[in-house]
C-alpha cells in the first residue's frame, strides 16, 4: 500500500491508519489486525506500526487492550468526561451534566456560522439549543451549530429522545468522531434569555467556552458556545 512521502516511516504509517478510519474502513469499536500483519502490508517494520498506534492511543483514536488487542476507540461516557468536558466543581468532583434540549432546527449558515465551520455561504446547518444540569441545577447554556451535510435528518430526531453525548451519537450514527477540539475562553456578561435559563440576573457574570470541534478528517464537525454559571464550578484544564 503506497503511503504519504516527505514524513518520518511511523508518520506515514499513522496517517495510512487513520485515513482507513476516515474512509469508514475501520468503524468504532472495531479491533485493528495484529501488528505484524499491518507491518507486512505496509512494508514497514513491526516498530513502526507500534509507534504509530502509540500515537494514535495518546491521543484517544485507538485503545489498547492488554491480551486482546487495539481497538479504533469509541466515545464513552468516562472519556467525555476527562477528554472533552472541564468543568469541576469546587469540592474537586468531576461530573457530566445532564441536558434538555430547548430548540432544534435547521437553515442556512449565516456568514459566522460558515467563517466557523468552513461551509460555503448559505450552506445548510443545524442548530441546537440546550440547557445542562449539574448537582441538579441549571448550570450551562448551550448554542450548537452542525453541518447538515455530515448529520443527515438530525433536525427531525425526537429532541426529547436525544442522548446527553452528543458525540456518541454523531459517532454511531453517523460515522461522525470527534478526533480534538479547540476552546477558546473568556468572561462574559448573560444576555436576558440565558440568564432566565440559568437563574441568574441580566448582566451576571458567565464563562463563555468557544469550541470547534473537529473530526478525523481535521475538517470542522461542530460549533458549540457555552455560557456556564462557575459560581459552585471552575474550569480545569491539565497540562502534561
Amino acid at each position: 500500500m503506497e503511503m504519504p512521502r516527505a514524513q518520518p516511516l511511523y508518520r506515514q504509517t499513522k496517517a495510512a491508519l487513520m485515513r482507513r478510519m476516515v474512509d469508514g474502513r475501520w468503524r468504532a469499536g472495531d479491533m485493528l489486525p495484529a501488528e505484524p500483519a499491518l507491518a507486512a502490508e505496509f512494508g514497514v517494520s513491526q516498530g513502526t506500526v507500534r509507534r504509530a498506534l502509540d500515537e494514535l492511543a495518546q491521543i484517544n483514536l485507538v485503545v489498547r487492550r492488554q491480551g486482546k488487542g487495539t481497538f479504533v476507540a469509541e466515545h464513552t461516557r468516562e472519556r467525555a468526561l476527562f477528554h472533552f468536558f472541564h468543568l469541576v466543581g469546587d469540592d474537586g468532583k468531576r461530573a457530566l451534566p445532564g441536558s434538555r434540549m430547548l430548540s432544534m432546527k435547521a437553515g442556512a449558515a449565516t456568514r459566522e456560522e460558515s467563517r466557523r465551520l468552513k461551509l460555503a455561504a448559505g450552506t445548510r446547518v443545524v442548530r441546537l439549543h440546550r440547557l445542562r444540569m449539574l448537582d441538579g441545577r441549571a448550570a450551562i447554556v448551550e448554542r450548537i451549530v452542525l453541518p447538515a451535510s455530515l448529520y443527515d435528518g438530525f433536525e427531525r430526531l425526537d429532541r426529547a429522545s436525544l442522548p446527553n453525548e452528543l458525540y456518541k451519537l454523531y459517532q454511531e450514527r453517523w460515522g461522525v468522531t470527534v478526533a480534538r477540539a479547540a476552546e477558546k475562553l473568556k468572561s462574559a456578561l448573560a444576555g436576558p434569555e440565558d440568564a432566565a435559563h440559568l437563574g441568574l440576573r441580566s448582566g451576571a457574570p458567565v464563562l463563555e467556552i468557544d469550541r470547534i470541534a473537529y473530526a478525523l478528517d481535521g475538517n470542522p464537525c461542530e460549533w458549540r458556545v457555552s455560557r456556564c454559571d462557575t459560581s459552585a464550578h471552575h474550569y480545569v484544564s491539565e497540562v502534561v
